[in-house]
């Protein structure tokens, strides 16, 4: 299924109905997932779409709450990135204009050091949420999944009834995912093949309806990119390159618009190497240690 062909609103089987966020851009694809779960007049909602583009979004959320006579609950936010956590206000007031009452926000915390460097992050009033916790309304328990590397606090979530997995910006339905730490994103990658989820609906993108395959792919994927850095480094071992240096030669069919988030995985690879002490770093370059020792 193409990108263009996705509805603003689908239904889908166990009660899923996504709902996209109005915010199309070059790195949320068609615009952020949002779904709302459940058979009653409670329901979960699993993020809340870009507070830019919040008018559209909850317009379309409401119209879906009054043809399903329902209110929404907990809405659950898979990760602090404006994206997933904008529209949090919106919906609120939009639910309490429905039910007479605000849903409860719930999030995993973040590190005290990714706190530090994203000081202008918030969420009005989260609960904190805790990994293997269960929220349960009528057609639909799910259980929390801390899953961290794209972001600290990320969570996927498994509706229990059929194990389908919600998985935020940890997998997504086209294209790889952006990380803020490989190692912690690879053993999240890990736990997910671990889940054996049936299907996988993606923060962003068409629903993953062989997952596995998908999965090992990112795994083979980070891998691959991995040995590649450090061949192109042993190619060039006279040489102190920069991290776009790098880039450049590795994403050369990749469009360029797109070459700055690549800088931002192709660091979190050299940093990696940096601690396993494969590469060192001087003055925002890059050389490989003696190959024969460390590799």
């Amino acid at each position: 299924m193409s990108l263009t062909a996705l509805s603003l609103v689908s239904k889908f089987p166990s009660h899923v109905i996504r709902i996209l966020g109005c915010n199309p851009g070059v790195m949320t694809l068609q615009g952020t997932n949002t779904y709302l779960l459940g058979t009653g007049q409670r329901r979960i909602l699993i993020d809340s779409g870009d507070e830019e583009t919040a008018p559209e979004y909850t317009k379309l959320l409401k119209n879906v709450l009054e043809e399903e006579k329902a209110t929404v609950e907990h809405l659950v936010i898979t990760h602090w990135h404006h994206d997933h956590i904008g529209g949090v206000k919106a919906v609120k007031e939009l639910v309490k204009s429905i039910s007479n009452s605000f849903p409860t926000v719930w999030k995993l915390p973040r590190s005290l050091e990714d706190i530090a460097d994203e000081p202008d992050y918030h969420c009005d009033g989260c609960q904190a949420l805790a990994d293997d916790q269960l929220l349960e309304v009528d057609g639909a328990k799910l259980q929390v999944k801390h899953t961290p590397g794209h972001t600290t606090d990320h969570a996927c979530l498994v509706l229990q009834q059929n194990n389908s997995l919600f998985s935020g910006d940890c997998i997504l339905g086209e294209t790889t995912a952006v990380f803020e730490d490989l190692s912690d994103y690879i053993k999240s990658l890990n736990k997910i093949l671990n889940l054996n989820p049936k299907i996988i609906y993606p923060g962003h993108g068409p629903v993953v309806d062989n997952p596995i395959p998908k999965i090992k792919y990112y795994i083979e994927h980070r891998n691959k990119r991995e040995l590649q850095i450090i061949e192109f480094l042993n190619h060039n071992r006279d040489r102190w390159l920069s991290n776009m240096d790098i880039v450049a030669n590795l994403y050369k069919d990749t469009p360029k618009n797109l070459w700055p988030a690549a800088g931002v995985n192709v660091a979190h690879h050299l940093q990696k190497l940096l601690k396993e002490n494969k590469v060192r770093l001087k003055n925002d370059k890059w050389q490989l240690v003696a190959i024969e020792n460390k590799l």
